[in-house]
């Protein structure tokens, strides 16, 4: 892991998500990764499922550059309908431990009305440190 939790003695504890992460090693930048398929295209037509596929795509690019879930410092997650994603907190959690476990980064959750493809309904962005050695290549 090249990320560590940085914590708040005299805040609450924050729930699916850090406050804030200390990186050590190589900076990655993950674009905006959203819904669809390594084909380019959408396979799935619901939030749930789009965030699953976005999110396999940001680790498909940490793992590209030799790096591994817990090396993702930081998360900016962009949605359609806040509400939709408030009404399905409880089904996005398994969708996140089979992907992430118990790793959580520094997040920010936004609405936008709408994303570059008209399809998207997720997307993710991401910052990872990772260790020194590896290309990415």
């Amino acid at each position: 892991m090249s990320t560590l939790d940085v914590t708040v003695e005299s805040w609450p504890r924050p729930r699916g998500y850090s406050n804030g992460r200390i990186g050590v090693g190589r900076a990655l930048h993950v674009a905006g990764q959203i819904g669809w398929t390594p084909a380019g295209t959408f396979v799935e037509t619901t939030l749930l499922g789009q965030f699953g596929q976005a999110l396999d795509n940001v680790l498909a690019v940490v793992r590209a550059a030799g790096g591994v879930p817990t090396d993702i410092a930081t998360m900016t997650i962009y949605v359609t309908s806040i509400v939709d994603y408030r009404a399905m907190t409880r089904q996005l959690g398994p969708t996140w431990k089979a992907r992430m476990g118990a790793h959580y980064p520094a997040m920010a959750l936004v609405q936008s009305p709408m994303l570059v493809e008209e399809a998207a309904l997720v997307e993710i962005q991401a910052v990872a440190y990772l260790d020194q050695t590896g290309d990415g290549t």
